[in-house]
């Protein structure tokens, strides 16, 4: 596949047009993170990492690293706010804006609760739909236009599968975004809000955490968007998340009830969902996903001393795996730990191997704070979507956890797609998310939900990506020089 790319464009739609409709191609079954793999040959790719330092600075200008960015750092006396509570705002937060449809962005930061139910804070990034940019103005301007004033808004979990706090969504969104989902959220006029779900110390898979910053993401954003011209006496609230980012929706769906009750939330939709962090690892281990399983572990010790200090003391002093290699990961985009760790046994860095990985130290953490139905029913209506064949978490456990919160009355359409894995999915899904999502936030969607209880339905939905591709795709990914911009 080394030179598909390289073929002229008329004989490149031809071939493509070919794999797509083979569903039973290799690329459809390649084991991998939906977050970093080509959907046309399954091969690993940096979708969401950093460009080159711009040509001209005069023109694109971007904001620090988070640990050179004093905005970050939160004020004195920040730990007695109340969670949710705006720490600081940063109003046309980004010099340069790389998503399409985007005409705008703010950022908060504010209050929230770690894993361990400590006062913490977090960022979200919040973007502007382009229909919106007229609805700041007096409502008495000839230019306003109430009707194409946005009253939706999406919290978006961008996976960002990483345990460096310098790999930020509300970093690295600035230089694109990795698949075109927020492209496509904008098209509809919604705010799309990110947060920085992980928190300050990236804590990659630590599902408290995640939920709580996502619904103290929510109340802050909510409390001043107001001023950005939401309609706040409309405003519907949806939560989206795919794979990495399904684990961060997926908890705040949980503990929407008991821990922010106060917050009304419209739809949630979780794709590709890894109901059991262990099951995960196991399968992504010694493949081009082994790198996800070293973040994991670090992201999930990040506020757990005891297991980081466990973890510390059984990693090989010297050796080909050694401790100072696994750290390594603590500086790296997912990405970049994809590309660092592809196919190794991560647990030859452990001493005693992969009985120190299931040593209650370790295993007691990823019980409590990674495996999902254990901290509440959602209390808003959900979609959840999956693939039959997806190879990093069985369809079944997703299905029993579906099963679960419908028999304690939850309201959930649950589709099992019959063709493809997880990356597939990644891709096979979105329109039906975007559906679903526009059936809870505007009223009107082009798919079947139950009013209330569950349903669960068998579909068939091929890969079809090429239309569904990011704009950066096609200038400067595996599409530039096509002339094939605008299927983006």
């Amino acid at each position: 596949m080394a030179g598909f790319w390289t073929l002229m464009p008329s004989r490149l739609l031809f071939v493509v047009g070919l794999l797509l409709l083979d569903t039973t191609s290799s690329f459809v079954s390649a084991a991998g993170s939906s977050v970093h793999h080509n959907p046309l040959t399954g091969e690993a790719m940096n979708f969401f990492g950093t460009r080159s330092p711009p040509k001209n600075a005069t023109v694109n200008k971007y904001l620090p690293k988070p640990s050179n960015d004093s905005w970050y750092k939160p004020p004195g006396g920040w730990e007695t706010a109340k969670p949710g509570a705006v720490l600081r705002t940063r109003a046309h937060a980004y010099p340069t804006i790389n998503i399409r449809n985007a005409i705008d962005t703010f950022q908060v930061l504010y209050r929230t609760t770690d894993s361990r139910n400590n006062a913490s804070w977090s960022v979200a990034t919040v973007f502007i739909p382009k229909s919106h940019e007229n609805c700041t103005l007096p409502t008495t301007s000839p230019a306003y236009n109430a009707s194409a004033c946005s009253h939706g808004i999406v919290a978006y979990e961008v996976p960002s599968d990483s345990a460096d706090p310098d790999a930020a969504p509300s970093y690295l969104l600035q230089m694109r975004e990795p698949y075109g989902e927020m492209r496509d959220m904008l098209a509809r006029g919604w705010f799309v809000m990110v947060p920085d779900y992980e928190g300050p110390g990236a804590s990659f898979c630590a599902g408290v955490q995640a939920g709580h910053a996502t619904l103290d993401a929510s109340r802050a954003v909510l409390s001043i968007a107001g001023q950005f011209g939401l309609q706040m006496d409309k405003v519907k609230l949806g939560l989206w998340g795919y794979s990495g980012g399904a684990f961060a929706a997926e908890f705040a769906a949980e503990l929407a009830a008991s821990y922010a009750p106060d917050l009304r939330i419209d739809a949630s939709v979780i794709g590709g969902s890894s109901p059991n962090l262990t099951t995960v690892d196991e399968r992504m281990n010694s493949k081009d996903t082994a790198g996800l399983v070293v973040t994991s572990i670090l992201g999930i010790t990040v506020q757990q001393p005891e297991a980081r200090a466990f973890l510390l003391r059984q990693l090989h002093p010297t050796g080909p795996y050694n401790a100072t290699g696994f750290m390594n990961a603590t500086t790296m985009t997912g990405a970049d730990a994809l590309d660092a760790y592809s196919g190794q046994n991560v647990f030859d860095y452990f001493v005693n191997g992969q009985a120190d990985w299931a040593n209650p130290a370790m295993q007691d953490v990823i019980n409590t704070d990674a495996v999902m139905g254990l901290h509440g029913v959602p209390n808003m209506p959900s979609f959840y979507y999956k693939a039959e064949h997806d190879e990093m978490s069985p369809v079944n456990e997703t299905a029993a956890i579906v099963e679960k919160f419908c028999s304690q009355g939850a309201n959930i359409l649950f589709h099992r797609n019959t063709l493809g894995g997880h990356n597939d999915e990644l891709w096979s899904g979105r329109l039906r998310a975007l559906e679903y999502l526009s059936a809870k936030l505007n009223g009107y969607g082009n798919i079947t939900i139950p009013e209330t209880g569950c349903q669960t339905v068998d579909v068939t939905i091929p890969l079809d990506p090429l239309y569904l591709l990011p704009d950066w795709w096609w200038t400067e990914g595996p599409g530039a020089g096509l002339g094939l911009a605008g299927a983006g």
